[in-house]
């Protein structure tokens, strides 16, 4: 098929989904090859689509769809994130299982010279398979070692590479020498668009329960603020009622006036003192045989603990000796 009819097909594929989909995840795709892309398209099957191309292809035709769309469109917001090499993955389903694939489908690979760390690399103690004349090689990168059974042994966890920092040659040497795979490559979610608005893909690691948290934070902050400036609003409002009811209380305690919400604290107030001990013993009570409760079942594991730990160790059930 001519090169001008390929690009036309691709223009029209691409303005309908541009059409049809109301998400677009914008993936970065360094290192990743065709046999990793099949894979994903055939994880992503019936969920979504991967659509790659030329960046100058891909501008192209967002200008053409804004123009077609009367020049003014939501969509015109991708347009800046087309930079560098990057691809779309358009979808209707929830953004995170989109995610979960795309990491799910992340290959191992080598460290290699110059390449910045995506993570810290640690080498783990244990053989390395090397011969003891490799010794010095090992001493020139402070790696910790010793001759183990006629090879070389890494005495402790060492820590190779920090994240963010580059690979050095003798780094990649050492690890591809080991045959430690301390990297991954796959599709990288930079930014997501949902619907016209566009966030960084950090946004999909806060959670609801984290949401719930601020919001709660939020709520208490403003609910102080008020109360401290005397500004009554909908979340002080609880704890002016509240305020309100004690001082209540307290000058029906002073005064001896009574009303319906003043009963239970009128009967403890006006008990007889050897009720109220005796009310207060069992209060005291209750609480001591809780904590020993607790301490007794701890014990019990304990004893459950020593008797699993030790028992028939020495081939003896009841104390037999040697």
């Amino acid at each position: 098929m001519p090169t001008r009819e390929r690009k036309a097909q691709y223009f029209t594929r691409t303005k309908s989904l541009l059409e049809e989909y109301r998400k677009i995840l914008v993936v970065g795709a360094n290192n990743v090859g065709s046999k990793q892309f099949q894979q994903i398209r055939i994880a992503l099957r019936g969920r979504a689509v991967v659509l790659m191309g030329k960046n100058t292809m891909m501008r192209r035709i967002l200008i053409e769809f804004l123009e077609e769309q009367g020049g003014s469109h939501p969509i015109e917001s991708i347009t800046p994130l087309v930079v560098g090499n990057i691809g779309f993955i358009f979808t209707n389903d929830d953004v995170n299982e989109i995610r979960k694939v795309i990491n799910e489908n992340r290959v191992p690979a080598s460290a290699r010279a110059g390449q910045v760390a995506e993570s810290d690399v640690v080498v783990p103690p244990g053989p390395t398979g090397c011969d003891p004349g490799q010794t010095q090689w090992f001493q020139a990168l402070n790696v910790p070692t010793k001759i183990s059974r006629g090879q070389i042994e890494i005495v402790s966890e060492l820590k190779l590479v920090s994240k963010g920092e580059q690979v050095g040659s003798s780094e990649a040497a050492l690890l591809q020498k080991l045959d430690i795979r301390p990297f991954t490559y796959g599709l990288v979610l930079k930014s997501v668009y949902d619907n016209g608005a566009v966030f960084d893909a950090k946004v999909l690691d806060i959670t609801e329960s984290d949401m719930k948290a601020k919001f709660t934070n939020a709520l208490r902050s403003m609910a102080s603020v008020c109360l401290k400036v005397g500004y009554p609003t909908l979340v002080s409002l609880p704890h002016s009622v509240a305020d309100g009811v004690r001082t209540l209380i307290a000058v029906s305690a002073a005064s001896g006036y009574s009303f319906e919400q003043m009963a239970d604290w009128d009967a403890l107030l006006n008990m007889d003192p050897e009720a109220l001990a005796a009310l207060q013993a069992a209060s005291a009570s209750a609480g001591a045989s809780g904590d020993a409760g607790a301490e007794e079942k701890k014990e019990e594991e304990e004893e459950e603990e020593v008797d699993v730990g030790g028992g028939g160790l020495f081939g003896g059930e009841e104390g037999g000796g040697y």
